[in-house]
């Protein structure tokens, strides 16, 4: 653990943490995706993927309890069962499905998802009741991408972020779907071996700092209009997805 008290590995540990607890309380969109991303400047992307667990079970507790009363319970019941699914596949893929595979394949759709928020098709979709089957596909989707690299934010937003939903009610209900889930990863991880003592201690040193963030971010989210909301939600996401691209793609070739 010496590298711990190293000041470039303490710079991008604490940024990363902060940067996802406010995404988690719904500020940032699915910024907070890059956690393990960044994190593989200073460990390996499995032992982030272990280490950031804890961390966003922490954020997660913080983020349903400031938005209790914020929640889409109709979404949750849609997205969940499918979330369950893509967990499991999660699990049993693990050690066949690389980093940069999930990367470019999330990183990819996410880009599909943007252009087809700008056709006018969109237009008329968005505010419709949103769709079972859909719904599950994408929280198939979701609990897979989770379970593999914490990146679960873009194929939940897919089904999401078209309800148009206000802003505290979208927080609310992504930190109830991504608390449900990242519980779920709780055994697996486990047998899995991700939950070790040297990541549970730098869990628990960068818990705080994520708890921090999630605060930060729920006192911003309630006053920030809907149309700014989306907006920058919108553009967060393609951005991310960029990033995304490059990884997967530097990563296979890597």
């Amino acid at each position: 653990m010496t590298a711990v008290f190293d000041p470039f590995f303490v710079t991008i540990a604490v940024s990363t943490v902060l940067l996802v607890g406010l995404s988690k309380a719904g500020l940032l969109g699915s910024l907070g995706m890059v956690g393990v991303p960044l994190l593989t400047f200073i460990m390996p992307a499995r032992d982030a993927a272990g280490m950031m667990l804890p961390v966003l079970l922490a954020m997660d507790a913080i983020a349903v309890w400031s938005y209790r009363r914020d929640v889409d319970w109709h979404i949750l019941k849609i997205m969940l069962p499918g979330a369950m699914v893509g967990t499991l596949i999660g699990w049993g893929l693990w050690a066949v499905v690389s980093d940069a595979m999930v990367l470019l394949f999330v990183g990819i759709i996410t880009l599909l998802f943007i252009l087809d928020a700008i056709l006018p098709l969109r237009k008329r979709l968005e505010g419709l009741p949103p769709s079972r089957p859909w719904g599950r596909f994408w929280g198939t989707f979701a609990g897979f991408t989770s379970f593999v690299s914490h990146t679960g934010a873009p194929p939940f937003q897919i089904y999401v972020l078209p309800q148009r939903l206000p802003p505290a009610v979208f927080a609310g209900t992504a930190a109830w779907f991504f608390a449900i889930v990242n519980t779920s990863k709780l055994i697996p991880y486990y047998f899995l071996g991700q939950l070790n003592p040297a990541n549970l201690t730098l869990s628990a040193m960068l818990a705080p700092v994520g708890v921090v963030g999630v605060l930060a971010g729920v006192y911003l989210v309630r006053r920030i209009s809907a149309k700014y909301f989306y907006r920058i939600a919108y553009w967060l996401v393609f951005l991310l997805a960029l990033k995304l691209v490059w990884d997967g793609v530097t990563g296979l070739l890597g």
